[in-house]
């Protein structure tokens, strides 16, 4: 009996041994899987966003990689640098002055979130990787110099001692350096590889300022001319070459011509042949070799980003293959498919996964090849809108009185093209009242009959169309048009309730009636064809150009620290017009100069906010001698340094882009996935009639799922669900310069080439334009 016992739990135990190994091994293999779809969404996701991350593919750093790409970190991350270049708004020179422990503590934290979110970094890459990429050596440097600046300052501080905070120029560069920072980055390669040729032009365009400046000093340096300040007029060769650099700038015109041209008309001869070639000649000049090198090495970027993007894609299909048939071509299956899209885009909608897989799987074979693979990428960054039927809520309350004939002849008339042209008319009307004098009775209550027709029209289009699909997150006019009317509504009640009390003194409400007025106006240019057109591509082209604002920020903060150092407090602006010294601003060097006498005293640099704004107008080096007035004759140099870097370099830069860019948007065609993406929707009988979406201004707002009321007009048997390419959205800017220089690009570029180096490690090359 013993041993019988014995036997059944060695048998038992020798089951559930069995068992769990079994078990483990399940999870295992599940671990696995879903350790493989995991990895092949991260290679899918960067190739969709252009990621240059050669990150290691072990099960911690794909976790590791996930948690550093989630949008929460991503959005804390840029709040911290806005907070970091924020505290110069509390620093000395301050606009609200806080102790300097206070920011330097904040500092400090934000010093802390950088240092994390850096070693997170390097917990996702391999070692080596990271101390060969340029961008986080700069990191550790700033961050290291930061805080050697906050204990030098410090110490000084608690010593009663003056001391600078010199590594406030270094804040912006951290928005440059952080990983998200690829689009600012390649604008700063930009500028660094169109230097070389834009020093050859500067040079010959220095020589003919230098030139010009020697003949304009032996033409009049010795006719005893004065200026308007009665200051010798061209006598000093250096004043002369400034003078001649602003005119570039035609700020100073025609000041600076006016005493020669006073004596005579012949002199007058001289500044328009400057001005011809310097400022008409040259800057073209600029420009179009700008142009030219940015094209040139945007190009060379774009071509290896597409290539780096197959390799992405190249490595997801790897990691998914499956052999569908001994011998045959390896494959990925539909559930695979669908399992890694659901990973990368977990809000897209079923009917758009399966509309994206019909375009891959053409044949209906269940199954695709890497060719079709690899064309997910850029499938995922095509905006399809699905857009949703749904009948009126009065067709369904009361379907007899709705569908008479009187309703259906109203939908009718609210449906045509007369409708909109009426009311447009009927806004240009409204612009002329609000122009006429709003004193006059007959004017006033006029805007009482405007605001009834407004609300006429939105209540009939609401009658017409669908509600939910009236006020869907895409009608961006619909949407306007209400909250402007009824707005202007409201206040106009209000400011006539208060004008009745007796008891109104003050024109803010009045103001707001005007401004919500005029913003109606905006309304017409939606109905001109050739206005929209520009308008839409300004839109499409908008998160580009935010590149080169953040480019902008950068560059202008960097020179708003160095010139509050140099400048604070040396001209101060009075609030209090009886107090003698705002005749002078504050500085007595300044008397009878024409700095003062034009009441330029808030043009300063005491502090960040009047820093920023002085250098938009230094953009055109506008009244800077009074910086060189009460200091030296030197401070100019950092003047000049600026117009050339702002306005010579990075603006003419930014107008090559958006050049190129309005180009390839005013008159480009689909691409040919777009078309083959449309034939789908075509074969499907899914996609919207062009009527249901015109091409105006809503597009340009339109999301994911968006709902398209049914009116009567609309056919019985329209599909409860269709869909709708906004063929010229684009998600990232990276599908916008693919887009820009895909005509240029080489066929091989677009190859699906295995990498030999990924093939080795799983993972992929950096391509060589990822470090700053």
């Amino acid at each position: 009996l013993y041993t019988s016992k014995s036997h059944d739990i060695v048998k038992n135990l020798r089951c559930q041994i069995f068992f769990d190994l079994i078990n483990n091994f399940i999870l295992q293999l599940t671990a696995c899987v879903f350790q493989d779809f995991d990895l092949a969404a991260i290679y899918v996701s960067d190739a969709q966003y252009n990621r240059n991350i050669y990150f290691d593919t072990s099960p911690q750093a794909v976790r590791l990689y996930l948690l550093y790409n989630h949008w929460v970190l991503k959005v804390l991350l840029y709040f911290f640098i806005l907070v970091d270049l924020s505290l110069a708004l509390f620093e000395e020179p301050a606009v609200v002055p806080l102790p300097s422990w206070v920011t330097m503590l904040v500092e400090l934290l934000c010093l802390l979130v950088f240092t994390l979110r850096l070693i997170h970094y390097a917990k996702v890459i391999p070692r080596d990787k990271f101390w060969k990429d340029p961008k986080n050596i700069c990191i550790i440097v700033i961050l290291l110099l930061t805080l050697v600046d906050m204990i030098i300052y410090g110490a000084l501080k608690a010593a009663n001692c003056y001391g600078v905070r010199w590594s406030r120029v270094l804040r912006p560069l951290l928005l440059v350096n952080v990983t998200e920072g690829r689009q600012l980055r390649r604008a700063f390669r930009s500028i660094r590889n169109a230097l070389p040729q834009i020093f050859y032009v500067f040079l010959l365009f220095m020589f003919s300022v230098l030139m010009f400046s020697l003949m304009a000093l032996k033409l009049l340096g010795k006719r005893g001319l004065t200026t308007i300040e009665g200051a010798p007029y061209f006598t000093s060769y250096l004043e002369i070459v400034f003078d001649l650099y602003v005119l570039v700038t035609t700020a100073n015109s025609p000041d600076v011509m006016m005493p020669a041209y006073n004596a005579s008309f012949v002199f007058a001869i001289f500044f328009i042949l400057y001005i011809l070639i310097n400022t008409y000649i040259f800057m073209s000049v600029f420009l179009a070799v700008v142009y030219n090198n940015y094209k040139k090495y945007l190009k060379e970027e774009v071509r290896q980003l597409v290539r780096a993007k197959r390799h992405k894609m190249v490595r997801a299909f790897a990691v998914l293959q499956e052999q569908k048939e001994e011998g045959g071509e390896p494959v990925v299956s539909q559930a695979s498919w669908n399992q890694v899209v659901h990973l990368v885009q977990p809000d897209i909608s079923n009917a758009h996964r399966e509309l994206l897989w019909s375009v891959c799987d053409d044949k209906n074979q269940g199954a695709i090849g890497k060719v079709a693979f690899v064309q997910l990428a850029d499938l995922l960054n095509i905006e399809v809108i699905t857009i949703k039927s749904r009948p009126h809520p009065l067709n369904s309350l009361c379907p007899a009185f709705y569908q008479s004939a009187p309703s259906r002849l109203l939908c009718r008339m609210v449906q045509h093209r007369a409708f909109v042209i009426v009311y447009d008319l009927i806004i240009l009307v409204n612009a002329v009242f609000i122009g006429l004098d709003e004193e006059n009775p007959m004017i006033a209550n006029s805007e009482w009959v405007f605001l009834a027709l407004y609300m006429l029209e939105i209540l009939l289009k609401l009658y017409v169309f669908e509600p939910r699909a009236f006020f869907s997150r895409h009608s961006f006019w619909n949407w306007f048009d209400t909250i402007i009317v009824v707005s202007a509504l409201v206040a106009t009640i209000v400011n006539s309730a208060m004008k009745s009390s007796g008891g109104y003194t003050s024109r803010q409400i009045l103001d707001i009636v005007f401004i919500l007025r005029v913003l109606r106006l905006i309304r017409v240019v939606d109905s001109i064809k050739r206005f929209r057109t520009i308008i839409n591509t300004l839109i499409r082209i908008g998160p580009a150009i935010l590149t080169f604002g953040q480019l902008i920020i950068v560059v202008y903060y960097i020179f708003a620290m160095v010139g509050m150092e140099l400048f604070k407090n040396k001209v101060k602006f009075y609030e209090d017009t009886s107090d003698p010294a705002k005749a002078y601003c504050g500085n007595p060097l300044l008397k009878g100069t024409a700095f003062a006498q034009l009441n330029y005293c808030k043009n300063n640099f005491n502090n960040v906010v009047s820093s920023f704004i002085l250098l938009v107008e230094l953009t055109v080096v506008n009244q800077c001698s009074g910086f060189a007035t009460v200091t030296h004759m030197s401070a100019r140099i950092f003047f000049v340094i600026f117009h050339i870097m702002v306005v010579i370099v990075i603006i003419n830069i930014f107008v090559a882009f958006v050049l190129e860019a309005f180009f390839v948007e005013y008159s480009v065609d689909k691409s040919d996935l777009q078309t083959s993406l449309e034939k789908k929707i075509e074969e499907l009988e899914l996609a919207v009639a062009q009527e249901k979406l015109e091409d105006n201004l809503v597009n340009a707002m339109e999301t994911i799922d968006n709902d398209l009321g049914t009116s009567q007009s609309a056919a019985a048997n329209v599909p409860s669900l269709m869909f709708k390419i906004a063929s010229k959205r684009y998600r990232t800017v990276d599908a916008l310069l693919q887009r820009m220089f895909e005509a240029d690009l080489d066929p091989e570029d677009f190859a699906e080439h295995d990498d030999p180096e990924a093939q080795g490690n799983g993972n992929f090359a950096n391509p060589t334009f990822s470090s700053a």
